[in-house]
């Protein structure tokens, strides 16, 4: 599984964060002010002066269009109500809520992830390699987990707000083996656009270990 985080939406979490106060700056102004100075003309004149070329535009590999191409996109909002053990209701970790945001890239068997929780308490746990994930199952129904995301990690003081964004390429792995398969093994994001109604994202906690909180994908 190949795991990338891109600077565009990274910058998502970075701005999510409180800038420091800002600190008083010296001035530099000169006495009269900047229009008082007078800069002379080189030999030849301003009109004279040769750039190097491209000084001044955007870097090659920039462009207006947004970076990504999704085949589809999903916005999540887990909540404790929605977690169940089985079939059985379980209620969750109290007052926790998670907003899962994904763009699939089915030709590119890729799914990037903008997740945020709030209120996560405990320690993750999870017998898969990490405890945020998508599992394949019906809304009110347990079943495997099919991605497995980096668990969010904390961006305030108290770590009541937790995030996690990048990008996952197939294969996948999620460390968790059934009969001798890992449950992701011949897993395709493509799947999830076939049928998003069977598919929900979870995290889960020591303190609610089937599920802190839940979401189906439609």
């Amino acid at each position: 599984m190949k795991t990338s985080t891109f600077a565009a939406i990274t910058l998502l979490a970075l701005g999510a964060t409180a800038a420091p106060a800002a600190s008083k700056q010296p001035d530099y102004t000169p006495p009269g002010g900047w229009e008082s100075i007078d800069y002379p003309a080189p030999p030849g004149g301003w009109e004279s002066v040769k750039y190097p070329p491209g000084t001044g535009e955007k870097p090659s590999c920039q462009t207006d269009a947004y970076p990504f191409t999704f085949t589809s996109t999903y916005k999540v909002v887990a909540t404790p109500d929605q977690v169940v053990n089985g079939t059985t209701p379980t209620g969750g970790l109290k007052d926790a809520v998670g907003y899962y945001n994904f763009g699939i890239n089915a030709a590119d068997n890729t799914i990037c992830y903008h997740i945020t929780l709030h209120n996560f308490r405990g320690e993750y746990q999870s017998p898969a390699s990490t405890a945020t994930h998508i599992h394949e199952a019906a809304k009110g129904a347990s079943g495997p987990p099919r991605l497995s995301f980096p668990n969010p990690v904390a961006v305030d003081a108290e770590g009541k707000k937790r995030v996690s964004i990048g990008c996952l390429t197939g294969p996948f792995k999620t460390g968790l083996v059934q009969n001798g398969k890992d449950t992701a093994d011949g897993f395709h994001v493509s799947q999830i656009e076939k049928n998003p109604a069977g598919f929900f994202a979870d995290v889960h906690s020591s303190l609610a270990v089937p599920g802190a909180v839940r979401g189906q994908l439609a």
